[in-house]
């Protein structure tokens, strides 16, 4: 990998963006419009005490899955990534690339909703905040790779969207937010179990409600931080280089 053209990349990704400024305000402030609506919604502080944690990983998780499945595929349909894969650059500074400028993205959507959560909503954290901001990133992240690896099965945008129930949609019905993931039928534990969300919600959730961060917080942050990388390697190996 080449630290140069990671950056390169990822500038030229958030130039891009920079010019999509619905797409930017959609993504930092939709998640925290719904978080909001469904603090009123919920009405009971202590209900929402309870989901909110799986709320802030759910809402950065699903909108940086579009973003990242859609905008993939443009580049991908338009012929641009096409071009870029003649150049010499390698696959892993490609997507390593999309990932720090839509990383730098999904902090700026993650700071918003936390600000949000914790100061007008008051939702409460026994553990360190910083914790919880990180946790929240990272569930962002795991969004945002696995639509850069479910672009490359797609052919059009609509299709991509499509792909939405069959990756993201069960990981957010098995992840613990309408019922705990050890109250659920064997066999939807154990699917659940092969599901990176459900442990980005298990940690969330730990944050909020102890003060001590275990060792099982820490096994919940790797094995998230383990699938970011993964997705993003399986990813890379759907680019195909062109000869000029």
């Amino acid at each position: 990998m080449s630290a140069s053209r990671t950056f390169a990349t990822a500038r030229r990704t958030l130039e891009q963006l920079r010019h999509d400024r619905r797409t930017v305000g959609m993504t930092i402030l939709l998640p925290s419009l719904l978080v909001v609506l469904l603090r009123y919604v919920l009405d009971e502080q202590r209900t929402f005490d309870r989901v909110a944690p799986a709320l802030l990983c759910i809402f950065p998780f699903v909108v940086m899955f579009l973003i990242a499945s859609v905008g993939t595929l443009r580049e991908r349909t338009t012929g641009t990534l096409e071009r870029l894969m003649t150049m010499p650059i390698g696959k892993l500074d490609l997507l390593a690339g999309y990932a720090l400028a839509l990383g730098l993205l999904a902090v700026a959507q993650v700071g918003v909703v936390a600000a949000i959560a914790l100061t007008w909503l008051g939702l409460g954290v026994s553990g360190s905040v910083v914790l919880l901001i990180v946790i929240a990133v990272l569930d962002a992240l795991l969004g945002m790779a696995l639509g850069l690896l479910v672009s490359a099965f797609a052919r059009t945008e609509f299709q991509a969207v499509q792909f939405m129930p069959l990756f993201a949609l069960p990981q957010v019905l098995l992840c613990g937010l309408f019922v705990p993931r050890d109250q659920t039928a064997a066999v939807l534990g154990r699917l659940s179990d092969v599901m990176p969300l459900a442990y980005a919600v298990d940690a969330m959730t730990l944050v909020t409600t102890s003060a001590a961060a275990g060792a099982q917080l820490g096994r919940d942050i790797a094995i998230v931080a383990g699938c970011v990388l993964l997705s993003l390697l399986l990813g890379a190996a759907t680019l195909r280089r062109r000869t000029p």
